[in-house]
């Protein structure tokens, strides 16, 4: 991987770091690649308990990241306009359906297909100066990499149109009120707070976080009955587990578990 996604690993805990400062941390062909090659490679690390996504910050305003490359995507045919489109859809599906949890540490400015990026994280954490938006209708598209459909199912069919047919930008406050972030922090302590999310996350039962992200995730999708199957399935996964004993054990000694995730 290239100097354009940093990445850092602690305690089980990824950091990936979109590096693109100068042009506000936008999505080029190379950077996608890494963060698709990323993400893929999440899935296969034992150590791996979550990641937090974020963006660098330059001399300009910070940036979470501001969508494609759209300097990028002038030079582009219209067909590889559609398999840019199709490679940052599926990127940012594999980013939902990554075996660990997924913060994005929202650190400035977020749109189109950076906020997009955001909505497929499991949770979303805003510094108090970022301002956020599907901006695509103000171009004559609309959101392509999953915005019209995440978006929806976090803050209600109503709260999304409005801020889609308006490209309407909202600061974090405004994101907190409607539930699109679930806390607004100082931009100073911004991955303070994600890393502390991310540490408790780390200290419970890799396995058992593992199957209810993956419950929650499909049971959304389809009626409460078949969520109810998919949840007792992902249950049963947790049952022959090392781990369940562990914490059986540990909590009749009273001491903190050592989870090994198997």
């Amino acid at each position: 991987m290239s100097d354009i996604l940093l990445r850092e690993e602690k305690d089980g805990i990824l950091t990936l770091t979109l590096n693109r400062p100068e042009s506000m941390n936008c999505l080029s062909v190379a950077l996608l690649d890494d963060l698709n090659a990323a993400i893929n490679e999440a899935n296969f690390d034992p150590d791996l308990r979550v990641i937090i996504i974020t963006g660098a910050t330059g001399e300009k305003k910070a940036a979470f990241c501001t969508g494609a490359d759209l300097v990028e995507r002038r030079t582009m045919s219209p067909d590889d306009v559609k398999k840019f489109i199709h490679t940052i859809s599926a990127t940012f599906s594999d980013v939902q359906n990554v075996k660990v949890p997924v913060i994005a540490a929202i650190n400035g400015f977020a749109f189109g297909g950076g906020l997009e990026l955001a909505l497929a994280s499991d949770i979303r954490v805003a510094s108090s100066n970022a301002v956020m938006g599907l901006t695509e209708t103000s171009l004559a598209i609309i959101p392509g990499a999953g915005g019209t459909q995440r978006l929806p199912r976090i803050v209600g069919m109503a709260k999304a149109k409005e801020l889609i047919y308006m490209a309407k930008r909202i600061t974090a406050d405004e994101a907190l009120a409607c539930g699109l972030v679930s806390q607004v922090v100082a931009p100073d302590t911004l991955m303070e707070t994600c890393m502390k999310i991310a540490k408790k996350i780390a200290e419970n039962g890799p396995i058992g976080v593992q199957q209810a992200k993956f419950a929650i995730n499909r049971g959304m999708e389809c009626s409460l009955d078949i969520g109810l199957g998919i949840e007792a399935r992902a249950y049963a996964i947790t049952i022959p587990t090392e781990d369940r004993v562990e914490g059986l054990e540990a909590f009749r000694e009273k001491r903190k578990p050592d989870y090994k995730g198997r």
